[in-house]
């Protein structure tokens, strides 16, 4: 996808930079750790563009001790040439002017990497301090800018010889716009592998420099989302070999698709539109989705694997235990949806179809051992879902089906999804405090007994089965699968209080796998929540303090005067005391520290990166045991609380 031209010309300024230090969160989504991150994705982006372009092999980034970041391509480098709009040097427009830059008109890219396209420009104003320098034209320029605005102005440094260019971009977060300016190496050092994986061939080297010995990794994949869907599958017991791979092109964009099957129940599909996890899914997957099932039925059919009475395979049938990476590049990407994740330019349906229909029926051609094994697979799956179905049908018919269900779910008066909140709580002591200490018109109660089924490990026959799966089902309103819709959902917050030891984690774990599984797009939409009970009770006389970590109870001890401290029978005048479960609190506690949305902490669930939530609920949850072991012993040093 090599251009011919990338000059001073083809940098297009669309608007100015004035909003971005006033509402950071409009331009980077937030100022927390994620904003944080989100800087270093925007400086990677625009290396990744000349990758993209044919001009870029390798990027180097590096977390040094004070947490500045630096940014190093072997790309074209920033043209340095007065603009011809702006009169100023082309790399000073595209650090000091939002929305300048090579994606915006011109000819410097065909197709280009990032969600927002708000520039290197955010980053350079959310920094105390950015320095630049490009290598172009056998000429070495710097210039270094002061919170945003312009320090030294661009200069030459030197010259080199042969035909090295490239661009190195250092900057300082500014520690009086975020949150934190400790980067998190796991978070980064994931996302940039699954840059490397969609970018064929691009090398990224990794460097945190904070620790006592700094820590390295390289990622470089010749074989792109192959790798991707490979290492996706290294755990997993796979129906063949190799995974299938296929690529289209029009003048509308390109999709590669790669995709193999494993002997599990969970679907693993992952889109992406120009190297972005679109998490709400969009055109492209629709396509794709749309596709497989049909050229799955073509072929079955075609080859008498199906039998004429027998109804065609759905498409929950043909996903059961898939793997696949779909991976659009297009010119004008257009987000929407809940989180600006879902892709809708219609125009690429059409595309990610063809190359489906045409790519996987020419693979089974080929390939008529993998084809049988898929529809044996899927012809399995249909009869799980036949024989679930008849199942709910029977108990539908008994009455079965609402048996539990009216006695254990408390719901509130108003009907308004945007308003109410289900509160899904451990236990029936719990759940009693709770629906004594809950806001009737919207706070709804669903108590759990007990563990429910961990889905990663059963079929979607043996999860429908569950009176409690089934409950969960009903009360959420969504159905699930190929009948989800979430427009029906019943709450806009589903909020998982559990007690704080290591069984209440593990049934948030469960909880958590289960809506990750098979209601995905309510945690892309944002309405799953963790609810926050308080870990302490700090008591000095009569007067209550609620504590929800050790951080907090420490600095609320040393806040305390001397006379309560240091008592003179050696006695403290105050008491702690550690909350192991909810039903320890009374219902006024239980209301007041964690229900009650004035005073309460909730943490929203999302997730930002697609590969590290499915290598997660794939090894902690999934049937092999050594995936677990690893990562046990890999994070036993971070292990704060264990109940023995």
């Amino acid at each position: 996808m090599a251009t011919s031209s990338y000059s001073e010309k083809d940098i297009q300024v669309l608007e100015g930079l004035e909003a971005v230090k006033k509402r950071p969160g409009m331009y980077i989504g937030s100022t927390s750790i994620r904003g944080l991150h989100h800087l270093v994705y925007e400086v990677v982006d625009n290396s990744v563009d000349e990758a993209l372009a044919g001009y870029c092999t390798k990027i180097v980034v590096t977390i040094h001790p004070d947490n500045s970041v630096t940014v190093v391509d072997n790309g074209r480098g920033i043209p340095v040439g007065k603009h011809p709009k702006m009169k100023i040097p082309t790399v000073e427009v595209v650090m000091t002017v939002l929305h300048a830059g090579g994606k915006f008109g011109g000819n410097g890219y065909k197709v280009s990497g990032g969600l927002h396209g708000v520039g290197v420009s955010v980053v350079n104003a959310l920094s105390t301090q950015l320095e630049v320098e490009v290598k172009r034209d056998n000429k070495i320029y710097a210039m270094d800018f002061d919170h945003g605005k312009t320090h030294t102005k661009l200069h030459q440094t030197g010259t080199y010889r042969g035909k090295g260019t490239g661009t190195t971009i250092t900057y300082w977060p500014d520690p009086q716009i975020f949150e934190t300016i400790e980067h998190d190496f796991d978070t980064l050092s994931t996302r940039l592998r699954e840059i490397a994986y969609l970018t064929k061939g691009l090398k990224i080297v990794f460097t945190d420099e904070r620790p006592e010995e700094p820590r390295t990794e390289q990622y470089c994949y010749n074989g792109g989302i192959v790798d991707f869907v490979k290492d996706i599958n290294s755990d997993k017991e796979t129906l063949f070999a190799k995974p299938i791979y296929f690529e289209a092109q029009n003048d509308d964009g390109v999709v590669e698709v790669a995709m193999q099957w494993n002997t599990t129940y969970t679907e693993t599909v992952l889109p992406f539109a120009n190297n972005i996890h679109t998490g709400e899914g969009g055109t492209h997957l629709e396509g794709f989705r749309h596709a497989l099932t049909k050229t799955i039925n073509d072929y079955a059919r075609s080859h008498n694997l199906l039998k004429e009475k027998d109804s065609n395979l759905s498409g929950d049938d043909v996903r059961e235990g898939l793997v696949a990476v779909i991976s659009v590049k297009l010119h004008d990407p257009q987000f929407e949806g809940q989180t600006k994740t879902k892709l809708g330019n219609t125009e690429i349906r059409g595309l990610v179809q063809s190359a489906v229909n045409q790519g996987l029926a020419e693979y089974f051609e080929e390939h008529p051992g993998p084809a049988k094994a898929v529809i044996n697979k899927s012809t399995l799956a249909k009869r799980a879902r036949e024989a679930a179905r008849m199942a709910r049908d029977r108990s539908r018919k008994t009455g079965l089906e609402h048996s539990t269900l009216p006695g254990k779910l408390a719901d509130c008066s108003l009907n308004d999804p945007e308003l109410t909140e289900l509160f899904i709580v451990e236990g029936d002591s719990a759940g009693g405090s709770a629906k004594q200490a809950r806001e009737r018109s919207f706070q709804a109660i669903l108590p759990l007994r007990g563990k429910i089924l961990n889905i990663e490990r059963s079929g979607m026959h043996r999860a429908l089965s569950s009176d409690t799966i089934n409950a969960l089902i009903t009360a959420v309103g969504t159905n699930i699968a190929d009948d989800f819709d979430i427009n029906k959902a019943r709450y806009h917050k589903i909020i998982i209080m559990t007690d704080a030891d290591v069984d209440g984690a593990h049934i948030r774990c469960l909880l958590l796998t289960f809506f990750y599984r098979y209601m995905p797009e309510m945690i892309n939409a944002g309405y799953i929540y963790i609810a926050q009970p308080p870990l302490y009770q700090l008591k000095v006389g009569k007067k209550k303090q609620y504590i929800f970590n050790d951080k907090e109870l420490r600095r609320a001890v040393d806040a305390l005067p001397p006379e309560v401290t240091e008592r003179k029978s050696g006695k403290p005048g105050y008491t702690v005391s550690r909350y192991k479960g909810l039903g320890e609190m009374d219902p006024e506690e239980l209301g007041e520290t964690t229900m009650n949305p004035e005073n309460r902490t909730l943490l929203r669930v999302d997730i930002e990166n697609a590969m590290a939530a499915e290598q997660a609920v794939s090894d902690l949850m999934g049937s092999l045991v050594e995936p677990r072991r690893e990562f046990i012993q890999s994070h036993a040093k971070d292990v704060r609380f264990l109940d023995i």
